[in-house]
């Protein structure tokens, strides 16, 4: 379901929320981020004086990307995600989490999907692997565990990726970068989390939690590492159905 940004009906606790969650995440970029999302940030011209308004936004993908954000009240099941991804249009919330879930909401508000997604909808091998990873999608959306793997992609690149920059790891993925404990959590000094080298094969086999912090986080060595694992993810799934058709004989008897 396809909706408008009711942009009268924000409130000064919405406008408040937006610009503590703004002001908090903007201070962690120099740090943290990687450098294309901050000159992404500073492309779409986003404050936190002020909730971004859509129509203001799509202008700017228009010119940059051709892609388009489009309103949706929440998760999208995955056939329609995965369709709009190939459309090149991301689904995005406009609703705003309370004063009270500032450090931790169950479901993406409009900071996780505008903050956090569209400044590098802006960057075309960004939107490439986007659009890609929902061509392949839309192939195998009738085989669940096909789409479980991908997703799997999706979720440790798009979502919660690490890229490395100077040889230093930096955040893109989105669920990071809004979310400042996560920001703090997955580079932090002392016992750190998982770091791991970006790996196709071992992503499309790590299965996920989504209400806790990531106990992985994998590292791509940069865009083009995620543009050219497209073509390996299709014969992966491809050998992946193959098994599922064939499983080998078992062994043993009388």
């Amino acid at each position: 379901m396809i909706l408008k940004q009711e942009y009268d009906r924000y409130t000064a606790d919405d406008l408040a929320v937006w610009q503590t969650l703004f002001d908090r995440q903007h201070a962690l970029i120099g740090q943290k981020i990687c450098r294309e999302y901050r000159e992404a940030l500073a492309l779409v011209e986003f404050k936190g004086s002020e909730i971004p308004r859509m129509d203001r936004i799509n202008a700017i993908l228009k010119e940059t990307t051709g892609w388009q954000a489009v309103v949706v009240p929440g998760i999208l099941p995955d056939k329609e995600f995965f369709e709009l991804m190939a459309q090149r249009r991301f689904p995005a919330t406009t609703w705003l989490r309370r004063p009270d879930q500032l450090d931790y909401l169950e479901e993406p508000d409009m900071f996780h999907d505008v903050f956090g997604h569209i400044p590098l909808l802006t960057q075309t091998h960004y939107t490439g692997f986007l659009e890609g990873l929902g061509r392949i999608a839309l192939r195998w959306i009738d085989d669940p565990d096909m789409v479980e793997r991908i997703t799997r992609l999706y979720w440790y690149t798009i979502e919660f990726g690490l890229i490395r920059e100077e040889g230093e790891a930096r955040i893109f993925g989105a669920g990071i970068v809004s979310s400042v404990g996560e920001s703090r959590y997955c580079l932090q000094a002392g016992p750190p989390p998982h770091l791991r080298d970006f790996n196709l094969d071992t992503i499309l086999d790590a299965a996920f939690r989504k209400d806790i912090f990531q106990e992985q986080y994998f590292i791509a060595e940069g865009y083009d590492q995620l543009l050219a694992s497209l073509e390996p993810l299709e014969h992966r799934l491809e050998q992946f159905q193959r098994k599922k058709k064939n499983p080998p004989a078992l062994s043993g008897g009388f």
